[in-house]
């Protein structure tokens, strides 16, 4: 990637995997200074150091995702090329780094860290990550920093982000890594070099274990949460295929997905640029999220196969996946969500999908938890596609680090232990359900189906826990390493995807 016009080539890498970066040069490739820097208070800011400023202030005030905004963002702005590959890199960069650059940040400060505005903290990030992880001269890693400062923030945080940053200039990650990190193999270790809160750090290497993974596999683990993630593209069955998302256009470069038999991987240009996704018959959309839906739609149900449900349906990517499949073969999809803009987004991801036999795919506002009640043994196949901390999806989602907290798994436990017992009152007998996760983590995997096993026994109901592996051979046979007892589990260091779990329970009565 390069920053833009006139500047040397980039790294990508995330501060965590990078060493002594080396002299910064300038675009003739001289020898920049980097001490003395002096920004000019007239600096012009380009509009891609604007965007990522306002991608983070979304994600902070508003609790905004990033892959939602930065989209948005780069279109309304018309940034394309090197200028959107800068303010990507910039924005997903700054929120990956963000615990590697407050320690930092923190020892240059004359005040407490937490007393800063939330605006010169990401103008701060913003800075050090330039300065450390995109090998952008000292002198415009600062002047542009500063002047963004002026004008988003005014003259007295300008001045504050210009003291700090010149504080900083000079020095190699590696060396402030050494100062405040502390040793490697300890989490205040890993949490500071890795950029992960110490509780994810402390929750990961016990998924991994409570998996049957090596606990050494935790440094290549968090690793690969700062690795930024392949823009996985999914063609709907019956509407595209992987082929058609192959293209000859010089400005794309698109190859065949890894795993997943929907799957195509675009290593470069925009994904808005092929027909099928501009026309709604492929999607981006992550294997592994491909892969539950899929695995869904693969296993056997005893007796009928016409009504599916998808109880937390937004935004829409499995939905749409397991609509077209259901379409083909003459099944009808209903989506329950229960937030209205997120039912809508349900409804634009399956705009493409055909109406099947039994009618068009029917979208619900509704709390997926009233729907056994409502509709008991109404459904032949269930997707519990459950909220959660969604620390299996940080590649993608790097602000969700910083947003969740220990608490969450106290409160999102009772959410997804009454969605799962309304799937399987939803079920009729013989009917399959997938429980699935974007985390990892135990107590929201494997506890929550032991729980609604055990409470449906307590009810009168069985469950019968399917092969879920077995099933996965069968969707996808490259997919291996992925068994966890009965459910399969999904690493972004081994297959390159999100840390999707999904467990099948097939009703027995």
């Amino acid at each position: 990637m390069r920053s833009g016009p006139g500047e040397p080539r980039r790294s990508s890498q995330p501060p965590s995997q990078r060493g002594s970066r080396g002299p910064a040069r300038g675009p003739g490739g001289e020898q920049t200074p980097r001490r003395g820097v002096k920004p000019d208070r007239y600096t012009r800011v380009d509009e891609a150091r604007r965007v990522a400023f306002a991608v983070l202030r979304a994600v902070d005030e508003e609790d905004a995702y990033a892959n939602l905004v930065l989209p948005q963002l780069l279109r309304h702005r018309r940034l394309g090329g090197r200028d959107a590959a800068f303010a990507t890199e910039l924005a997903y960069g700054v929120l990956r780094g963000r615990g590697t650059y407050d320690a930092l940040l923190a020892t240059v400060v004359d005040r407490p860290f937490s007393d800063l505005d939330p605006g010169v903290l990401d103008a701060l990030r913003m800075g050090a990550h330039q300065l450390l992880a995109m090998r952008v001269p000292d002198h415009a890693a600062v002047a542009t920093t500063v002047a963004l400062a002026r004008g988003e923030l005014g003259a007295g945080p300008a001045g504050l982000v210009n003291a700090v940053l010149r504080s900083a200039v000079g020095r190699e990650l590696g060396e402030w890594l050494e100062q405040v990190a502390g040793p490697a193999d300890t989490d205040e270790g890993l949490s500071v070099r890795t950029s992960h809160p110490q509780w994810v750090v402390r929750s990961l290497r016990e998924a991994l274990r409570a998996h049957g993974h090596d606990v050494a596999e935790l440094a290549e683990l968090l690793a690969a949460d700062n690795t930024p993630a392949a823009v996985a593209l999914s063609a709907l069955p019956g509407l595209a295929t992987p082929a058609d998302l192959l293209s000859d256009d010089r400005a794309l470069t698109v190859r065949p997905g890894r795993f997943s038999p929907t799957a195509a991987l675009l290593e470069r240009g925009d994904p808005g640029l092929l027909p099928a996704v501009r026309e709604g018959r492929a999607r981006v959309q992550d294997e592994g999220s491909q892969l539950v839906a899929q695995v869904l739609a693969a296993a056997e149900v005893d007796g009928r196969d016409e009504r599916w449900l998808d109880l937390c349906a937004g935004p829409g990517g499995k939905a749409a996946l397991l609509a077209a499949t259901a379409a083909l073969r003459g099944a009808h999809l209903t989506a329950v969500e229960v937030a209205p803009h997120r039912a809508q987004l349900v409804r634009q991801a399956l705009a493409a999908v055909p109406a099947g036999p039994l009618g068009p795919v029917q979208v619900r506002v509704g709390d997926g938890r009233e729907v056994g009640a409502d509709e008991p043994g109404a459904y032949d196949r269930v997707l519990v596609d459950a909220p959660c901390t969604g620390l299996g999806a940080l590649r993608r989602r790097p602000e969700a680090r910083w947003r969740r907290t220990p608490a969450d798994l106290g409160t999102l436990g009772p959410l997804q232990r009454a969605l799962l017992g309304s799937a399987v009152d939803a079920l009729r007998p013989g009917g399959v359900v997938a429980y699935a996760t974007c985390s990892p983590v135990l107590a929201e995997t494997r506890l929550v189906v032991d729980d609604a096993v055990k409470a449906a026994a307590k009810r009168g109901v069985g469950l019968e826990r399917l092969d879920t592996p077995a099933v996965l051979a069968r969707v996808a046979p490259g997919v291996e390493h992925a068994a966890a007892g009965t459910a399969v589990q999904l690493w972004p260091h081994t297959h390159g995807t999100d840390a999707m779990h999904v467990a099948l329970l097939r009703r027995t009565s």
